[in-house]
């Protein structure tokens, strides 16, 4: 178990990002009335609050209504695809973008294939996939997008996307990961986001990527800047933030590379929590 990992004080932090699924989130895929009003305190004092997760900006959207910021400068912008888009809610258009090649995605899509797995890619509002399983239907009921099965998912590849999803089953998933990383290596980064869930992404393309872009455009100084996640999608994140802190339910590792730990769950308004004692 880690050791006890809080400030010692009060921290000056000027944008705050965070991830959606067992951090912000509780259980049942809700935002706590806690934690809503401690991040529109935040809002309110200057902080720019940032939802990052990995669903594509409409699946991010419900959340954003909840917490009543987007109107406000310091609530505008949101981060999707794990930090291959960077999008600001008053143009409608993204800062920052960024896709896979198609012909590298079809390459690690064929590997997939060969060991019966399916894959997703994206749209703003729409999850299209290979094929029909429990796996698709799981991403859909997660991110709250419809699903679209592609009659010729190889082709429909080829025209390059932000991010590909291999859901299959953990065992599955853990012995085709280290052999995509050897044989795409410097072409597509790839992690596990939940133990069913493989993320392709374009290489040096992630969270902790996306956020620092966001603060050097709103000259926030890296200093500055505090990130809250749980699993390995938020890792980088967590690193190259001044202040990340992992959920105290984040998995072992994310809690061990992480600078601070909430005293709480995301069950238990963690965030809230952490806001509440050492930011506000």
């Amino acid at each position: 178990m880690v050791h006890e990992k809080l400030p010692h004080g009060k921290l000056v932090v000027k944008l705050i990002a965070l991830d959606l699924d067992d951090t912000l989130l509780n259980r049942d895929l809700t935002i706590s009335p806690r934690t809503v009003s401690a991040l529109r305190a935040a809002a309110a004092r200057g902080i720019f609050v940032v939802i990052c997760s990995g669903r594509a900006e409409s699946g991010i959207l419900p959340f954003v209504r909840r917490l009543d910021i987007a109107g406000l400068q310091t609530g505008r912008y949101v981060i999707a695809l794990n930090g291959a888009v960077v999008f600001d809610l008053h143009t409608r258009e993204p800062l920052f973008s960024k896709k896979l090649d198609g012909n590298v995605l079809l390459e690690i899509f064929r590997e997939a294939e060969k060991r019966g797995l399916c894959a997703q890619v994206y749209s703003a509002s729409t999850i299209y996939a290979s094929v029909d399983t429990k796996w698709s239907h799981l991403d859909s009921d997660i991110s709250g997008l419809p699903l679209k099965v592609v009659d010729d998912f190889p082709s429909f590849l080829k025209r390059g996307y932000a991010k590909m999803l291999i859901s299959a089953d953990p065992k599955d998933i853990d012995d085709l990961i280290p052999f995509l990383r050897e044989k795409f290596r410097g072409k597509a980064d790839f992690f596990i986001s939940k133990p069913f869930f493989l993320e392709v992404m374009p290489p040096d393309c992630g969270k902790g990527e996306a956020v620092l872009y966001l603060a050097q455009k709103l000259s926030i100084e890296r200093s500055e800047t505090m990130a809250f996640g749980d699993s390995m999608n938020d890792e980088s994140m967590l690193r190259m933030t001044a202040h990340g802190v992992a959920m105290s339910n984040g998995l072992p590792q994310i809690r061990e590379a992480a600078v601070y730990v909430t005293r709480k769950s995301n069950d238990e308004d963690g965030i809230a929590d952490f806001l509440e004692a050492f930011v506000l």
